[in-house]
């Protein structure tokens, strides 16, 4: 698995190559500064290990106690003695803090702000003492030119950490100060493996089998990747997946819009059909309204005209009723013995009319031949002065003959008949009204 490092200059990868056969290891961070920038036991802690962190600065501790639960987290540092120091912190730069006070007057003569802090200083034995129950499998020292003092307060013949870390160059320099205090190392049985640039690597006599370990730099087949790396990947993964979730919610809301514009301009056109249909509708409702007005005037013409209707039929039930019954009136009468006598009287009293209206006829056509016929009229002449009233007779005659009037009995205008028949011409009611006289001449 890569290896995740913390470190400035990758000295957890080259402890790692070294110790991690080791499971659950203690450390000893003196110097510790932050639990993650720069850590060298950060990657230890996440793979199970423990130890002590010995940072005077209080704004760390804080940090410490939250992050490295598992950890001895102690605000104060480590010397030759115990009692206080003066500890100068450069605010500006990260893990600058020293307690020496020509290093402070070296930062503050490059015109970094330079802050003094009192704190608690105790030895590195006394800690050990009070906090470590078994091996000690690295101790890294990084307190800014203060190592030396920090060897001269630890028994290394009583405290045996299998691996020392040492900074050896002068604070923000390539300048090594080892010759101060490396004697206090290599006299206890300590042996040189390697120097970073930054860090010198010392091995317990009695872990010599590390040397070979950590003679050569950092490498690809340490298989490491750094912590800042990982989390720039991490943060590109990130904006990578927001990009594309940012990508897919951009499509989804297109999509959704283009199905919003959709589903709207398809209301609107149901819209449009809606009023259109009402229209049609409405039209058809007009219509229908029309038709049933027309129907309902037909109807109720019908209805007048069945009503019409029916009053004829009434009249004619009630016309061929009458003239049923006058038939057998009729028949009665026409059978009837005085009807006969009756019939026999009239031709009698009708034979003298005969008479007089043939000799009338007669006279007329004497009289039409000789209107017609000059010398007639010429030898006539003075007959006609001579007997004017025959004249005048001759003339009435002549008269009525060129323009006959039929004589309608009086008593037709007032035959009783039904009032369908009141319409009939006189010259049937007088028939009519013959018929009834006679029947009521043999009713008696």
């Amino acid at each position: 698995m890569t290896f995740l490092t913390y470190a400035q200059n990758f000295e957890d990868v080259l402890l790692w190559r070294a110790l991690q056969h080791v499971k659950n290891g203690f450390y000893i961070d003196v110097g510790a500064n932050d639990p993650v920038l720069h850590s060298v036991t950060k990657a230890f802690y996440d793979h199970g290990w423990s130890g002590i962190n010995i940072e005077p600065m209080p704004s760390y501790h804080q940090v410490f106690e939250q992050q490295r639960p598992r950890d001895i987290n102690l605000a104060v540092a480590a010397g030759a003695a115990a009692g206080e120091i003066t500890l100068f912190d450069v605010p500006a730069m990260n893990g600058w803090a020293s307690t020496d006070s020509a290093v402070a007057r070296e930062h503050i003569a490059e015109g970094y702000a330079v802050v003094e802090t009192v704190v608690p200083l105790r030895t590195l034995s006394d800690i050990c003492a009070e906090h470590v129950r078994g091996t000690i499998h690295f101790l890294k020292i990084d307190v800014e030119g203060f190592e030396g003092e920090v060897l001269r307060g630890f028994d290394l013949q009583r405290w045996r950490p299998w691996v020392l870390v040492i900074e050896a160059t002068l604070p923000g320099s390539r300048v090594s100060n080892h010759a101060d205090w490396e004697a206090l190392v290599t006299d206890h049985a300590y042996h040189y493996a390697y120097f970073d640039g930054l860090n010198r690597y010392y091995v317990a006599d009695e872990q010599r089998a590390l040397l070979n370990v950590l003679n050569l730099q950092a490498n690809v087949f340490d298989d490491f990747i750094s912590y800042h790396l990982d989390a720039a990947w991490k943060e590109n993964t990130r904006i990578t997946t927001v990009a594309q979730q940012a990508q897919l919610a951009t499509a989804e809301a297109v999509a959704l819009r283009s199905q919003a514009e959709q589903q709207a301009a398809a209301a609107i056109q149901a819209q449009l059909s809606a009023g259109s249909a009402i229209a049609s509708l409405g039209q058809a409702v007009n219509t229908l309204e029309s038709v049933l007005s027309q129907a309902q005037q037909r109807l109720e013409t019908s209805e007048r005209e069945a009503e019409q209707l029916k009053a004829r039929v009434a009249a004619y039930q009630q016309m061929e009723q009458w003239a049923n019954g006058l038939q057998q009136r009729l028949v009665q009468i026409e059978t009837s013995l005085t009807w006969r006598a009756i019939l026999s009287l009239r031709h009698v009293t009708q034979l003298p009319r005969k008479l007089y209206a043939r000799s009338r006829n007669g006279a007329r056509l004497v009289l039409r031949r000789i209107s017609s016929n000059e010398k007639a009229r010429r030898l006539l002449m003075p007959l006609k002065k001579r007997f004017p009233a025959v004249t005048e007779r001759l003339m009435q005659i002549s008269r009525q003959q060129a323009s006959p009037q039929a004589k309608v009995p009086t008593q037709a205008a007032h035959l009783a008949v039904p009032a369908e028949l009141a319409a009939l011409p006189l010259s049937v009611r007088a028939v009519l009204a013959d018929l009834a006289s006679a029947m009521h001449s043999s009713s008696r």
